[in-house]
């Protein structure tokens, strides 16, 4: 059993002096998702590294399983750390290591070795070669391979040698509470908690805001939207999910409105209402799941006129992918199967047979002074009465 694991990260690596408080954030957000998981751990930085140190039992498979989620972790490695007792004593711990790490020793090698502490007596020629011989006088059936070998073993001197031979990737991204927080407009569909965990991949931490419509929307539509933000939290940390009764602006749209143009409208005093609680959470922006065609209200028309009522910036993470890509990644982050549980959301009871593709913004503005002798209160309404859910992971 591994008592410590090696963390590697890459875009902090280039953030100059700034480079500690996103280290920090990584240490902290590190910290937080091991809360949750059983065993003691102390996790640390040390030039340019960050190792997570286990104390008593642990479980090996939970503890990577947590890692995995951290955004800016682009590597996971299980590391044993030894104290520089000579070349002899470092030696036999990297046999024990290929020993205990793999039983059958029918494989190529290459022994890749760091000397961070240029006082070593060896250079990591010297050690890569010297190591090398070691392990193929232990295990005659590995050979060397110096370009594609199946194991690579990893050698690094610093204050501690560390010693390991397994990288597991990590999420890759920046780490969370970098870059400032934005709302997430969350339906129970498949994109839109796709586009939170995409945002919060770039140090993002996330709000939400969905829109119910009772009785048209059953309780159960409801609870799926958190089943969806407690998935989503799992990598963004807790979201406070903002529920918006939207029934009464749905009906004033759908008696005062042309049918053709109800997506658009009802997404515009969506956005407006979003906005009000993104402004009231000190976000710095929105965040939807559109992606340009992939239905008529996210035509590039569409999209202009959703965006006109807008004053803050509206983030679209999925602009440009295709819908199997976006399944995949719902797939990857466990949020597909509950997406398409059968229970509908408010945007598709009130839809038009044919609705409009390239709505012309002069005519919509137009057919919005149908409603203004009773928006006003009404948005009041639906802001004035609105759940706020804490939702964190599961």
């Amino acid at each position: 059993m591994y008592k410590a694991f090696l963390i590697k990260y890459a875009e902090i690596a280039i953030k100059g002096k700034n480079r500690y408080l996103f280290e920090d954030a990584l240490v902290h957000n590190i910290s937080y998702q091991l809360k949750n998981v059983d065993g003691t751990f102390h996790v640390r930085k040390e030039n340019g590294r960050i190792y997570v140190e286990t104390e008593g039992e642990y479980d090996y498979d939970e503890t990577v399983t947590a890692l995995q989620r951290v955004f800016g972790i682009v590597g996971i490695c299980p590391v044993i750390l030894v104290e520089d007792e000579g070349f002899d004593k470092l030696a036999e711990e990297v046999i024990r290591h290929v020993d205990e790490t793999y039983p059958d020793k029918n494989f190529t090698f290459k022994v890749n070795a760091r000397r961070a502490r240029k006082n070593y007596p060896m250079n990591s020629m010297e050690i890569n070669a010297a190591i090398g011989e070691k392990l193929l006088e232990a295990f005659p059936e590995m050979k060397v391979d110096v370009h594609h070998p199946q194991v690579l073993v990893n050698i690094e001197i610093r204050p501690m040698i560390n010693i390991y031979s397994i990288e597991l990737p990590g999420p890759g991204g920046m780490p969370l509470g970098t870059a400032g927080k934005a709302m997430l407009l969350l339906s129970g569909g498949i994109d839109s908690p796709v586009a939170g965990y995409m945002i919060s991949k770039r140090g993002v931490t996330i709000d939400a805001t969905y829109f119910h419509a009772p009785p048209y929307t059953s309780e159960r539509a409801k609870q799926k939207v958190v089943d969806l933000a407690k998935k989503v939290a799992r990598y963004s940390g807790p979201i406070n999910l903002h529920v918006v009764n939207f029934t009464d602006i749905q009906l004033a749209i759908y008696e005062k409105c042309p049918h053709d143009e109800l997506t658009i409208i009802m997404r515009r005093y969506m956005m407006k209402i979003a906005e009000h609680f993104a402004y009231e959470n000190k976000c710095l922006g929105l965040i939807t799941g559109e992606s340009i065609g992939q239905v008529a209200s996210q035509t590039m028309q569409s999209l202009a006129a959703t965006n006109e009522v807008c004053t803050m910036p509206v983030y679209r993470p999925l602009i440009a992918l295709d819908k199997q890509d976006i399944v995949e990644i719902a797939e990857k982050i466990d949020t597909y199967e509950t997406s398409i549980q059968p229970f509908e959301d408010c945007c598709t009871i009130f839809v038009a047979k044919h609705p409009v593709t390239k709505p012309n913004l002069k005519y919509i503005k137009k057919s919005e002074e149908n409603l203004n002798d009773c928006i006003e209160e009404l948005m009041k309404k639906a802001i004035e009465t609105v759940e706020t859910i804490h939702v964190d992971a599961e």
